[in-house]
């Protein structure tokens, strides 16, 4: 039997698209959505530029924003100019690169962000098509990026070749810019990174590379620059990529059908696949997969798709799942067009893999929910074992986050407890700025745990969780670049202590006292403690044994409290970064570590874990809590059982145990597990049944009476009568302006962030257990306050706005002129001065600063340093009274 959504794809992937031809207007009308454009060289060009610049137009500073696009060519030469902005992915859709041409341009700016600093051009996608740039950007293509904007099987012709960065004309100087990949790609001509402070470049080739700044690794790159000098030179080149399967891609056959191409598993590679003709691989219909949208997609159609042997494909949007979408069968393909976003409701994984073979998971972003999860995404079950060695997952260009658009929670982003798994450009990053960025409200552990063997890295960017960056347990990893700053708001040492409380600060990169193998090349590590003068032990921590070589390390003290540093780079070695000049306070470089010791063999298991027991919350779920066991080196997680079967995994000391039968009972246990694998004893079981089914299709009710009132000059406080539901409300999704900006368990919320003296209006949905919203609430409006507490200056305007009873934020507007930076230096009683650089806000033009633990009556004494046309200055003292 086919069923009604195989049916459809199965009929849509055979209309013929040339019905469509000549307008533009059309190039959304295909199967997948209205944020997928598909052009062809029928189009007036003048009708897809315009397209294309209306969209770049949108989300040129849309950061955190909801709206997602792809923009996909059909095989042609297109003669436009466009620039590309957040979540927007641009694509040729021709077996090759060279099968698609804009003859023109393509380019990513950063004129939003002062200085063209490109810090925070994240979230976007280049991806098999061939550029040659005309003489209205100088013959040359700009792609100034940071994390997460990967460049995939891309032919850069352009006579000036490619910059990976964007000068400010006004003091000559190159923006910022902050990390970045290539892969797949031919360059004819230069790559100039500039400024771009770190670099990884995978099987590619060029006419020559530019320069360094502190971090260039190369892998299996033809032309790489020579390694010989580092760190004066600072390149990391390694010959050959040990292993690689290049990113599967969507793309239309030589009969117009789409279809995704996998590309083979190849070993030992140097240069693009496809250079000495079409990537060796295979093609997979589009019948065979689920085209997810995210007006009609659920967790529970996902599930089914998946189980009934489909692939999945998620078009732009924002994908709420209340429940984890789990993949068990082998080869399965999880492919995002546009960037989409995935967010767990319900404090599980958005997805799990089980231990099986070739699974391919890509071009999505995860996000945190507000929920605590355990993982955002696992990689087998606790106790893989089998070896993918001949057919291994693969994970590419995916996002993390925790944090940013709204607040979120979870221990760990990506757990990897299967064998051979392969990660191609991943960012797993705890939100350092947005909505819910602050110490304890988007606590994350580690970004990455491996427990899996044999697991290797390409690409790997890890940044600002609260404990380990990067936890390593298993043996035969291999990581070829890693780039990571530890937290910013850190708000003490003694918040900050690994080892039982006696180090200082965690390293970032970690590899387990119990590894015997590992091996790693391009290390680089970065600090900016901005709320406290804060100390890190060492960047690097790994067994000393003989088995372990790291590569190429680096550390740099970006900026920060007076008095903080990281103290080594690697295992006691290695000097301290603490301060901007002399250059070596600011850099320290290791050439080669290499152990010499031998590996420390822990037999000793954890304690039992005790007082389990377990509570039935709906029809299909159970919940679990337990107390934490103890271990003589440290517990790293716990298994759960099920009737006697391993059922799932926790990183903390409490689990819910989804999609079991109504009116059952079940039996469960928990053992503690260490890093080197060793179990503890079962625990006490413990029992409980499931409620009754209720088969529920019923929607709750449409919360009532919402409420807006205005808290300050950038915050909107709601309220509304709670929704009732047959079952049960599980929580409530809240909108501004019709566009979805957050969620809440209870019925209340603050919106902040907001532009002062600015009307905003907002509407309210309630969701139950099962994924059913209610109506629309009725819709609440309210202007937020005018600008805090402030005077004008000779050239600024600057202030306070009091947020809440015990928050506000500083800030400081220039008049004329942009700033390259402003810090704010401030102190009042029982606080000494504090020193801390302002986050530019694009909504209100300002540059801001939370400050919490402040109470009414609080006399804050403060002045603000700036930086104009690169030469820095000082406003006059003032003072603040909270009130």
């Amino acid at each position: 039997m086919v069923s009604t959504w195989a049916a459809v794809a199965g009929l849509c992937s055979l209309l013929p698209e040339s019905a469509h031809a000549g307008a533009v207007s059309t190039a959304n009308t295909t199967l997948f959505g209205p944020n997928v454009y598909v052009f062809d060289t029928s189009m007036p060009a003048a009708d897809i530029q315009a397209k294309a610049t209306s969209i770049f137009t949108q989300m040129e500073s849309n950061q955190f924003g909801t709206e997602r696009y792809a923009l996909l060519f059909k095989p042609g030469t297109y003669n436009v100019l466009f620039d590309v902005g957040f979540y927007t992915h641009v694509a040729g859709l021709g077996q090759n690169p060279d099968d698609v041409l804009i003859n023109g341009g393509v380019n990513v700016p950063a004129y939003w962000m002062p200085n063209m600093n490109a810090t925070c051009n994240f979230w976007r996608a280049y991806e098999n098509f061939s550029i040659n740039a005309s003489s209205a950007t100088n013959n040359t293509t700009t792609i100034a990026v940071s994390q997460a904007a990967p460049l995939r099987r891309m032919h850069i012709k352009s006579a000036g070749g490619l910059w990976l960065f964007q000068v400010d004309p006004s003091t000559g100087a190159g923006g910022w810019a902050s990390g970045g990949f290539l892969a797949d790609s031919v360059v004819d001509g230069q790559v100039l990174p500039g400024s771009q402070q770190q670099w990884l470049a995978r099987n590619s080739k060029w006419g020559s590379w530019g320069n360094a700044v502190w971090n260039m690794v190369f892998v299996g790159d033809i032309n790489a620059p020579s390694q010989a000098n580092f760190p004066t030179d600072a390149y990391t080149t390694v010959d050959r990529t040990p292993i690689i399967r290049e990113k599967p891609y969507l793309y239309v056959t030589s009969t117009g059908q789409y279809a995704v191409f996998v590309p083979a598993l190849q070993t030992n590679t140097q240069g693009p696949s496809w250079a000495a003709g079409s990537t060796p691989g295979t093609s997979i219909s589009i019948d065979q997969f689920y085209i997810a949208q995210p007006s009609t997609a659920s967790a529970a159609s996902l599930n089914s798709a998946l189980s009934a042997g489909k692939h999945i494909l998620f078009t732009p949007g924002i994908y709420q799942l209340n429940d984890t979408l789990r993949v068990t069968k082998p080869d399965t393909i999880i492919l995002g067009l546009g960037v989409p976003s995935l967010i767990p409701t319900s404090g599980q994984p958005a997805i799990s893999v089980a231990d099986v073979d070739g699974v391919k998971i890509a071009g999505l972003i995860i996000d945190a929910g507000a929920i605590n999860s355990p993982s955002l995404l696992e990689v087998g079950p606790p106790g893989s074992s089998a070896s993918h060695a001949a057919n291994p997952t693969f994970l590419y260009d995916l996002t993390v986050r925790t944090a940013g658009p709204t607040a979120g929670k979870n221990d760990v982003g990506i757990k990897i407890n299967s064998h051979n798994v392969v990660g191609d450009q991943l960012w797993l990053w705890r939100a350092d700025h947005g909505e819910g960025a602050a110490w304890n409200i988007n606590p994350t552990k580690s970004g990455l745990v491996v427990n899996g063997n044999n697991v290797t890295m390409y690409g790997l960017f890890n940044e600002h969780h609260n404990e380990y960056q990067t936890l390593w347990n298993g043996n035969g990893g291999r990581v070829y670049f890693y780039q990571s700053e530890i937290p910013y708001d850190v708000p003490n040492q003694s918040s900050w202590m690994s080892k039982n409380g006696t180090v200082n600060g965690y390293a970032s990169y970690k590899v387990a006292d119990t590894v015997t193998s590992h091996e790693a090349w391009g290390v680089g590590v970065y600090s900016y403690f901005r709320d406290a003068a804060v100390k890190s032990e060492n960047a690097i921590e790994v067994p000393n044994v003989t088995g372990v070589k790291i590569h190429h390390m680096t550390t740099i003290w970006l900026n920060g409290t007076a008095g903080s540093e990281i103290t080594h780079v690697i295992n006691g070695q290695g000097g301290r970064v603490y301060a901007n000049t002399p250059a070596e306070a600011m850099r320290q470089t290791i050439n080669e570590f290499a152990g010499t010791g031998t590996p420390v063999i822990d037999t000793q298991a954890p304690t039992v874990p005790g007082s389990l027991t377990a509570t039935a919350a709906s029809s299909s779920q159970i919940n679990l809590t337990w107390s934490a066991s103890s271990d003589n080196v440290g517990v790293t997680g716990y298994d759960i059982y099920r009737n006697g079967t391993l059922v799932g995994s926790s990183g903390t000391t409490s689990y819910s145990s989804t999609g079991l039968a109504a009116s059952t009972t079940y039996t469960f246990t928990v053992r503690a597990r260490d890093a080197a694998g060793n179990t503890s004893a079962a625990s006490t079981s413990v029992s409980a049944t499931t409620k009754a089914a209720t088969g529920d299709t019923q929607a709750p009710t449409a919360p009532t009476s919402l409420a807006a009132t205005a808290a300050s000059s950038s915050q909107i406080n709601l309220t509304w009568g709670g929704s009732t539901d047959n079952v049960g409300v599980t929580g409530y999704i809240i909108y501004r302006g019709g566009t979805q900006v957050g969620t809440s368990t209870a019925t209340s919320y603050s919106d902040t962030g907001l532009a002062a003296s600015t009307a905003y209006s907002y509407t309210v949905k309630a969701r139950d257990a099962a994924g059913n919203l209610s109506a629309v609430s009725n819709t609440a409006s309210a202007t937020t306050q005018a600008g805090g507490t402030g005077g004008t200056g000779t050239e600024w305007t600057y202030g306070w706005d009091s947020n809440s009873a015990t928050q506000a934020t500083s800030w400081f507007k220039p008049t004329g002129f942009t700033a390259a930076y402003v810090i704010v230096h401030y102190a009042y009683s029982g606080i000494s001065q504090q020193n801390v650089t302002l986050t530019f806000n694009n909504t209100t033009g300002r540059w801001e600063l939370p400050v919490t633990g402040l109470s009414s009556g609080k006399v804050i004494t403060y002045s603000y340093t700036y930086n104009k046309n690169g030469a820095q200055y000082d406003t006059p003292t003032y003072t603040w009274t909270k009130p």
